[in-house]
């Protein structure tokens, strides 16, 4: 009877365990919510933590002459913050910066270095934020597309045709 009790309290505090147990996966495992900021290459997001100027989150426009800076709003996805910034000038998106993008973990940084030059060269090509998802960066791929277009919107951007 005694090894079956030793046994049953084990067996409770081995599930506990493994129900309190938290991963690095989940989109909210950090404590900024996932999102990231900062460059250290063309296409490649590190850092962590909010956007370094809380007053260009929400997007903004600069206008400099002919060229405009125009900063979309951080779309939060399932797998994190993703934000970008478009260059424009002469009336054509001639840059597209990723401001943040997921970099959780090693999974985030694996899919977006490949995903997001992918949206950049598209959206360029396209002169606009009507592209295809990239294929395993789905939620990438939506909260670009809709930071990319906040972006073009508030820079009053028109597509030529």
């Amino acid at each position: 009877m005694r090894k079956i009790t030793m046994w049953f309290l084990a067996t409770i505090a081995v599930v506990v365990l493994l129900f309190s147990y938290r991963t690095s996966t989940g989109p909210d495992s950090s404590p900024s919510g996932g999102g990231t900021v900062g460059t250290s290459a063309p296409g490649v997001v590190t850092g962590s933590g909010a956007p370094a100027d809380p007053g260009r989150s929400r997007g903004s426009v600069e206008r400099s002459g002919s060229t405009t800076v125009a900063d979309g709003p951080v779309v939060q996805t399932k797998r994190g913050r993703v934000q970008v910034q478009a260059h424009i000038s002469g009336g054509r998106i001639t840059d597209i910066t990723p401001l943040a993008v997921p970099n959780v973990n090693n999974r985030d940084r694996e899919i977006n270095k490949r995903a997001v030059p992918q949206l950049r060269a598209e959206a360029l090509a396209a002169q606009s934020a009507q592209i295809d998802v990239v294929s395993g960066a789905t939620a990438t791929s939506e909260g670009y597309t809709k930071s990319l277009q906040a972006a073009l919107d508030s820079a009053q951007f028109k597509a030529r045709p």
